[in-house]
């Protein structure tokens, strides 16, 4: 690891400081309700005043939704902490700021999070913040920071999740050399017995407790209440952590590597990837367990069991919500369009004439909000895949599999619904990953730290040429990313291809 640790967490901490006062500044713009606000914000109040989701429409009973409550519940805080609208459609406090700060809070706290796993996988400050930054001045990551829907706080608990996985990793590691080295001297050649010293020359020693095992079990298990779609996530990671876990005693000399991550590890992991993620995904739902006006609540009767029977039912009522959307939508789009721009999402769009809302332009002026990635991010991210594919085969480089493995989880399962409405902020979860294979292009670029001179400086100067690129392309979108008034010519200059529109 990189020797200046106190450099290690103040430049993360003031580049996720940065990224908050661009996605606090202004927040309450655009007023009122925008885009899938009008479900969401409507739920985490219900959640607020009753503990589950209540019918908008009539004040009263519940609502049927179709999306676990945890990002809800975090909503719900906000609002009750800022200000909210009731049902009856009466302001208290700052409404705008109550549904939208814990969404911004967790975009900003991404981008921390982010840069200080970066920093470990790479072994390298530089390219630790090269990651913040790149997260926080992506167009998606910051649209989807600043309203108040799910995807933020899902995008969040899986990069979360991540730095757990990373701190694993580099724990179990060093457990298992301390562990190996009491254990060598003394070990059975033979390795025949089932405990003790020849168990552990053949199998390898049990490594304990691991305590970022369990904590990224949580943090996948509250993506889980955020989303269905973190499950996808729990299982690539569920993989990868079983192939290091073989990997780390194939390296450390063990006879049967696999049998012992599996007579080992395997009891761990199971608690980590299946029994934490299940047990935190239903603490989410206490709220409809404890009250009694939940959709579907008593639809089996009353008591315990009932009750679980009548969960069931909602949950498959869910599911095949799920498999059978299919409406048509304007902004609809296919995932392969999602890495290169091809159909982002207009939020909120109006059209000031001059003299209105500050239009200064003879001609009109246009105000948007449009979820638009920032292009030498994600066109660059999509290239950057070819290349960490490229450094695992040459390589077996632990942390291209993990850019490879994480995308892939993220985005390929898209892909088997061709029929299902999907729109671009469903890649949301898929650009730490992206962002993570540009920070291991960079690390190339840069060279190793016994390089030549010009070569690292001609590796920076092109890794800094580039960020000078994301930096000028998120300044150049900023205005239709912040609902800015800006005159109509230049929103569409902005507008560089027909999709965007």
């Amino acid at each position: 690891m990189p020797t200046d640790r106190v450099v290690g967490w103040l430049a993360p901490v003031l580049l996720a400081v940065a990224a908050g006062v661009l996605r606090f500044w202004r927040l309450t713009e655009p007023r009122g309700m925008y885009f899938d606000e009008i479900y969401y914000v409507k739920d985490a109040w219900g959640l607020m005043t009753a503990g589950y989701e209540i019918d908008s429409n009539t004040c009263n009973g519940p609502a049927y939704v179709v999306h676990p409550p945890f990002g809800k519940w975090l909503m719900a805080a906000s609002q009750w902490a800022f200000g909210y609208v009731d049902c009856g459609g009466t302001a208290h406090g700052s409404p705008e700021l109550g549904w939208r700060f814990s969404s911004a809070l967790a975009g900003t706290l991404a981008v921390l999070v982010l840069a200080r796993t970066a920093r470990r996988m790479f072994r390298s400050t530089v390219l630790g913040c090269f990651a913040g930054l790149l997260l926080a001045l992506d167009g998606l990551e910051f649209v989807q920071s600043r309203i108040g829907i799910l995807d933020i706080f899902l995008m969040t608990g899986i990069v979360v999740a991540l730095a757990c996985l990373v701190l694993d990793r580099d724990h179990g590691r060093r457990r298992l050399a301390d562990r190996l080295d009491r254990v060598t001297a003394d070990a059975d050649p033979a390795g025949t017995a089932g405990t003790g010293s020849a168990a552990d020359a053949r199998y390898g020693p049990r490594l304990g407790l691991r305590p970022w095992r369990v904590a990224m079990g949580v943090a996948l298990g509250a993506s889980l209440g955020v989303k269905w779609s973190a499950l996808y996530s729990v299982i690539g990671f569920a993989a990868l952590a079983l192939a290091w876990d073989i990997g780390a005693r194939r390296t450390a000399g063990v006879r049967s590597p696999v049998l012992g991550a599996l007579r080992r590890d395997l009891p761990g992991w199971l608690v980590g990837f299946v029994i934490l993620p299940i047990v935190t995904f239903l603490a989410t739902w206490t709220g409809w367990f404890v009250t009694d006006g939940g959709w579907n609540r008593h639809e089996h009767g009353d008591g315990f069991v009932n009750a679980w029977w009548s969960w069931w039912d909602y949950q498959r009522d869910v599911l095949r919500f799920h498999e059978g959307l299919s409406d048509s939508h304007p902004f609809r789009s296919t995932p392969m369009s999602w890495l290169v721009l091809g159909r982002p999402i207009a939020y909120f769009y109006s059209s000031p004439a001059f003299g209105a809302e500050g239009c200064t332009a003879p001609g009109g002026c246009s105000r948007e909000v449009i979820a638009l990635g920032n292009p030498a991010i994600w066109w660059g991210g999509t290239a950057a895949l070819v290349g960490s594919l490229a450094l695992w085969v040459r390589r077996r480089d632990w942390r291209a599999a993990l850019v490879l493995v994480g995308f892939g989880s993220a985005f390929l399962p898209w892909l088997l619904l061709p029929s299902r409405t999907m729109f671009f902020f469903y890649a949301l979860p898929s650009l730490p990953f992206l962002v993570l294979g540009l920070t291991a292009m960079a690390g190339l670029a840069l060279g190793p730290r016994d390089a030549s001179e010009a070569r690292r400086l001609g590796g920076a100067l092109s890794v800094g040429v580039y960020v000078v690129i994301v930096v000028l392309l998120f300044a150049y979108f900023y205005p239709i990313l912040a609902a800015e008034v800006i005159p109509y010519s230049s929103w569409r200059m902005r507008m560089w291809f027909p999709g965007w529109i």
